[in-house]
């Protein structure tokens, strides 16, 4: 299993009374060979009720890390005001790293998909889920575990979910690559990234699921938005439409906007209610 290394809390700029904390934990992967982040955000009351909470993975975009949504995405904020008004219930949010290698964090590793050498979805489903939940008080099973992501992490949330039905309730994209993975501007430069974007294709995948799959699929909630001047919306239609043509039901929405961080800090805290309905679902 992966060990922590090192664990730095975080402060907020608007660190209001009663809210959630956020830390910045570094590990040692023994899968990858190498030194891995994640944040974590715990929600109000964590440390004192001995209680144990559901998980959501929130991924980040391309040229971020796992800081960018507690920093830019106002990660802590949007939480602790979903929680406080009951939009959502308590949960642990963990925002694990896939930034690649160069400074403005593109390039080689970049994503959440395997590529050779690089086997980061067996890091991410067989260390850091299980290290996660022995270091936290979590809800260690399918029914309170939810992933979501944008943009390119969007792709990686959905395709998470469609290879892996059984770790999770839900499954949420903001502006993801859901269809079309050819429009990705760093596909046409990135083969080893285009590969990765072309083979997890959630579309594709909708599109010549079994019987058996479309099944499985059934089992988990799906989430999509996409702005109508995003880029990537014409995959997001794709996708949407492969999912109704098998019958699997999508919350899927089409908001105004394009592809940036105010369209996913302002499309969180649906999110985080979307999730919490899967939560707590008999």
């Amino acid at each position: 299993m992966a060990k922590i290394i090192s664990i730095q809390k975080k402060e907020s700029r608007f660190n209001l009374i009663g809210g959630g904390t956020v830390a910045r934990y570094t590990i040692h992967s023994n899968i990858l060979d190498a030194e891995k982040t994640f944040s974590v955000y715990l929600p109000a009351g964590y440390e004192d009720s001995g209680r144990r909470y559901p998980v959501l993975y929130l991924f980040h975009s391309a040229g971020a890390t796992d800081e960018t949504w507690t920093q830019t995405g106002q990660l802590k904020e949007i939480a602790d005001d979903a929680i406080r008004s009951r939009m959502a219930v308590p949960m642990i949010i963990v925002v694990p790293d896939a930034s690649g290698t160069d400074e403005h964090h593109l390039g080689k590793l970049l994503g959440y998909f395997s590529v050779d050498g690089w086997d980061y979805e067996a890091y991410f489903h067989k260390e850091l889920i299980a290290l996660v939940d022995e270091t936290f008080r979590t809800v260690a099973d399918k029914r309170h575990r939810a992933v979501a992501g944008v943009s390119m992490s969007g792709e990686a949330a959905i395709a998470y979910a469609q290879k892996n039905p059984s770790y999770y309730a839900a499954a949420c994209s903001l502006s993801g690559i859901l269809g079309k993975p050819e429009q990705s501007k760093m596909a046409k430069t990135d083969a080893g990234y285009a590969a990765g974007l072309i083979r997890n294709n959630p579309a594709a995948f909708v599109e010549k699921a079994t019987p058996g799959e479309v099944d499985a699929l059934r089992t988990v909630r799906w989430y999509a938005d996409c702005g109508d001047n995003d880029f990537f919306y014409e995959g997001n239609i794709q996708f949407f439409l492969a999912m109704k043509a098998k019958g699997i039901d999508i919350d899927y929405r089409m908001r105004s906007g394009v592809h940036d961080w105010y369209y996913w800090t302002t499309g969180l805290a649906p999110i985080l209610h979307f999730i919490s309905i899967a939560f707590t679902e008999e």
